[in-house]
């Protein structure tokens, strides 16, 4: 098939490349987000779905909007069988839908109809899920909502943060978009419409999601880190600055600590949350680099009896 591919940031690009390896379809053009401003020049930055098309030599089209009319229009001149999607960034209007004769497919990084949105690995990671995966689906105008042509799974493991099991899906999705383009060409595949039930949403995470309340359980607040490392970040407060957590461990046979407590050892800093202690053992004071929890705490000089957070 003629496809263009809709992606933009690193996790897009493993997907762009195992279908430019397939060597069954030919990958007309891709379609990403305009340039960014990134680094401490804040200067123009092409996506890195952009450079990995500008390296294979394939059209690059950037529209501020996909139903901008110039966009639109190159895309009917190109004739799209199908348009591959991952995580492109941005909603496609029914007009740009309706282009490709077999529409957009979407690799969804979540086992659909489970978190449908835009944070499904985060917010998987925080509610405790044990396994995961991706899922390959037909882009109807609902979100997330339309039927599945595919799935992996993936089990999560105890020590993932939502950085770990990107990278993981990223890979093995790829591999499932390459078989669904496989699939839908030689007609040996059809989309099943999603069940009713099972339905939960991933929205965006917010930087107020990622606020850790040290007086909820401990898995809670490892759970909260692992699943906003490494973005947006975990946080919480001490003394007045914010403090990002990077790595924690929960200790259940510590108990001794009341929520937000900490305790400093030669080597080790502990801090106390609504059941049994956590470990710190790495983290990012504000204005710095990330730093070994225990170098940080010397530092600072943790008095007794101080605490994380308000």
């Amino acid at each position: 098939m003629k496809l263009v591919f809709a992606g933009t940031p690193e996790v897009a690009v493993p997907a762009l490349d195992a279908l430019l390896a397939s060597g069954r379809h030919e990958v007309a053009a891709v379609v990403t987000r305009p340039d960014a401003p990134a680094g401490r020049g804040r200067r123009l930055v092409a996506s890195p779905v952009a450079q990995r098309a500008e390296e294979a030599g394939i059209e690059i089209l950037k529209p501020a909007k996909p139903r901008d009319e110039e966009f639109l229009a190159r895309l009917r001149e190109i004739a799209p069988d199908c348009c591959p999607v991952v995580a492109y960034g941005a909603l496609l209007p029914k007009v740009a839908l309706d282009v490709p004769a077999r529409g957009w497919v979407n690799l969804h990084f979540s086992l659909l109809p489970a978190w449908r949105g835009a944070a499904p690995v985060q917010h998987s990671l925080m509610a405790g899920d044990q396994v995961t995966g991706a899922s390959t689906f037909l882009i109807e105008e609902g979100l997330d909502s339309g039927p599945v042509y595919g799935v992996v799974t993936e089990d999560v493991r105890p020590t993932d943060t939502s950085g770990d099991l990107l990278t993981r899906l990223a890979f093995a999705g790829a591999g499932l978009l390459a078989a669904t383009m496989d699939g839908i060409e030689d007609g040996t595949l059809q989309a099943v419409p999603q069940p009713v039930e099972g339905v939960t949403l991933a929205p965006k995470i917010q930087v107020e999601d990622a606020h850790v309340d040290f007086a909820a359980p401990a898995l809670r607040v490892d759970r909260v880190v692992r699943g906003c490392t490494p973005a947006p970040g975990a946080w919480t407060l001490f003394r007045g600055e914010r403090l990002k957590l990077i790595q924690v461990t929960p200790l259940p046979d510590r108990t001794d600590l009341a929520p937000g407590e900490l305790s400093v050892g030669k080597n080790n800093v502990y801090a106390g949350t609504g059941s049994y202690a956590v470990e710190l053992l790495w983290v990012q004071p504000q204005g710095k680099k990330p730093m070994k929890a225990a170098d940080w705490a010397r530092g600072v000089r943790i008095g007794a009896g101080e605490r994380l957070g308000a």
